[in-house]
């Protein structure tokens, strides 16, 4: 299990911090499977293709590209748009900072 911090900072400057757990990490050769547990249960596939890197959480039907995983400040908003939250875009981002020295991509 990795832990994890998550901050957001709202449109009213207020800020929310929570934690997550990546519970568990599946390879597939070509992508890989993330459990992720904080507000939400989420399930992450995580892959490279000729754009660079994607995630895809098929549970809500929506995917996008990424930066380096290492890249929170970038994920973070293309996650968010994506999911069309918050709370759960930030969550994603800062797990995938969180796995950049566990996951690679040949």
């Amino acid at each position: 299990m990795i832990q994890f911090h998550c901050s957001y900072r709202w449109d009213d400057g207020s800020k929310d911090v929570w934690k997550g757990t990546v519970n568990q990490i599946i390879p597939f050769g070509s992508h890989y499977e993330v459990f992720i547990l904080s507000r939400s249960s989420l399930r992450v596939l995580i892959g490279k293709s000729s754009s660079g890197l994607f995630a895809c959480l098929p549970d809500f039907s929506v995917g996008c590209h990424l930066s380096s995983l290492n890249d929170a400040f970038y994920n973070n908003e293309k996650l968010i748009h994506a999911l069309d939250n918050a709370v759960d875009g930030t969550t994603v981002a800062c797990a995938l900072k969180a796995l950049a020295s566990t996951l690679t991509f040949d």
